[in-house]
C-alpha cells in the first residue's frame, strides 16, 4: 500500500515537469516563427530567461540562433556569450556547430584575443565537416559540395587566426588550402597581401617557404612571380630561373623577361655562351617593361659589346680615348709654341716643327675616324638587334 502511495505522489511531479517543458518548447517555437528579426531575438531571450537550466531541448539552439542571426542591437559580446553557451550545452547539428565555430573563430581573430581558441575552432570546423561529409546519409539536407564549402571556410578562418598570430607561413598554407576548395578571389587577395608584407620586410626565406605552398595550390601567376622573386632573393637563382621560365612560357610579360634576363646575364659572366639568351630577354624587357626598360637596355648593350670579342669594342673605346688625349696634348704643345705667331716670324726649324705637330695631329684624327667607324659598325649591329626585337614584338 505504501508503494502505491509513493507512485501516486511522483506522478504529479512528472506531469508538472512535462508541462513546463512543453511550455518552454512552445515558447521556442513561437520565437522561431516570429516575422521580424528583432521580435524573434527578443522572444528567444525571453525563452532563455524562463527556460535556461530546465532541461529544454531547445536551449542550445536558442543560444546558437542569437549568436548567428542578425538583429538590431546585436554586439560582438552577444555573439561570444551566446555562441560559447551553445557550444558548451552541446547537441547541435553538425551544420549549426560549424557555422557557430566559424563565426566565433573569425570574431576572436579580428579582436586579436583568444587566438589559440580561434585556431582550435577553425580546425574543428574542417574536422566536423569532413566527418559529416563522410557519413552523409541518403536524403540529407546538406550535400557533399556544401560540406566542402564549409571545409574551405574553416581553412580560411584558420588562415586569419594564424596571420593575426604572426604565423605567416602557417597562414599562407591555410589560405592555399582554402583557395584550392573555394576558388574565391578574396582568398587570393589575402595571400598576396600577406606575401607583400613578408617581401617588403625583406623576409625572403619566409616568403619563399610560404609561397611555395600557395603557388602549388593555386598556380596563380602573380603568386608565382612573388615566389620566384623570393627564391632569387634567397640566393636560389637556379630554382628562381626555372620558375620564371615556367611562368613566361604560360604567359609572356616584360617583368618576367627582365627577371630571366638578369639571372641569365649573371650566369653569362662565367659562361659566355649564355650571353645571347640573356640579351634576347633583356631587349624584350626594354620594350615591354617600362619600369626597368632603361636598365634592361643598358645591361643588354654592355653584355653585347663585352661578349662579342671580335668587335673589340672596349679596346676600341680605350684607343679612341688614348688618341683623343694625344690630340689634346699635341694641340696644347702647338698653342704653347706657335700660338699667336706669324709664320713669317718663324725660323726654318720652327716651321718644320710646327708642320710636324700639325701632321701628327691630322694623323691621330684620321686614326680616330677609323676607330669611330669601327665602333659605329658595332653599334649598328646592336641597333639591328634592337630593331629586330621591336619587329618581333610588334612594338611601334
Amino acid at each position: 500500500m505504501k508503494k502505491a502511495i509513493l507512485i501516486l505522489a511522483i506522478v504529479p511531479l512528472l506531469a508538472g515537469s512535462l508541462a513546463a517543458q512543453n511550455e518552454c518548447d512552445d515558447a521556442y517555437v513561437k520565437a522561431m516563427t516570429a516575422q521580424s528579426p528583432g521580435e524573434r531575438a527578443q522572444l528567444l531571450k525571453d525563452f532563455l530567461t524562463k527556460c535556461s537550466g530546465k532541461g529544454s531541448q531547445y536551449e542550445n539552439f536558442a543560444n546558437a540562433n542569437l549568436a548567428l542571426q542578425e538583429y538590431p542591437g546585436k554586439t560582438a559580446a552577444d555573439v561570444t556569450s551566446y555562441g560559447e553557451k551553445a557550444l558548451a550545452l552541446g547537441g547541435l547539428d553538425d551544420l549549426s556547430k560549424c557555422q557557430l565555430l566559424i563565426v566565433l573563430s573569425s570574431l576572436y581573430s579580428k579582436s586579436g584575443q583568444n587566438l589559440e581558441k580561434a585556431k582550435s575552432y577553425a580546425t574543428q570546423v574542417t574536422e566536423v565537416a569532413r566527418a559529416a561529409k563522410g557519413k552523409e546519409a541518403e536524403g540529407a539536407t546538406t550535400t557533399a559540395a556544401q560540406w566542402n564549402q564549409m571545409i574551405g571556410a574553416g581553412f580560411f578562418a584558420l588562415g586569419q587566426a594564424r596571420e593575426k598570430g604572426n604565423d605567416a607561413k602557417g597562414a599562407v598554407d591555410a589560405y592555399a588550402n582554402s583557395y584550392a576548395i573555394l576558388k574565391n578571389p578574396q582568398i587570393l587577395a589575402s595571400i598576396k597581401k600577406l606575401g607583400k608584407t613578408l617581401y617588403d620586410a625583406k623576409n625572403y626565406a619566409a616568403a619563399e617557404a610560404a609561397f611555395k605552398a600557395a603557388y602549388d595550390a593555386t598556380k596563380d601567376p602573380e603568386i608565382g612571380t612573388i615566389y620566384a622573386q623570393s627564391l632569387y632573393r634567397s640566393d636560389k637563382e637556379a630554382e628562381a630561373l626555372v620558375l620564371f621560365k615556367e611562368l613566361y612560357a604560360k604567359k609572356k610579360s616584360g617583368e618576367l623577361a627582365y627577371n630571366i634576363g638578369i639571372i641569365v646575364a649573371k650566369q653569362a659572366k662565367t659562361n659566355p655562351a649564355m650571353s645571347t639568351e640573356a640579351i634576347r630577354y633583356l631587349l624584350e624587357a626594354s620594350f615591354t617593361y617600362p619600369a626597368q626598360a632603361q636598365q634592361a637596355r643598358g645591361i643588354a648593350e654592355n653584355l653585347f659589346f663585352l661578349s662579342n670579342k671580335s668587335l673589340k669594342y672596349n679596346e676600341t673605346v680605350a684607343m679612341i680615348l688614348e688618341r683623343n688625349k694625344k690630340v689634346e696634348d699635341l694641340t696644347k704643345s702647338y698653342n704653347a709654341k706657335f700660338g699667336g705667331k706669324d709664320a713669317e716670324d718663324l725660323t726654318s726649324a720652327e716651321k718644320a716643327e710646327m708642320e710636324s705637330i700639325l701632321a701628327e695631329i691630322e694623323a691621330e684624327k684620321k686614326d680616330i675616324e677609323k676607330l669611330q667607324a669601327s665602333q659605329a659598325t658595332a653599334v649598328a649591329q646592336f641597333n639591328k638587334m634592337l630593331e629586330d626585337t621591336r619587329q618581333r614584338l610588334g612594338v611601334k
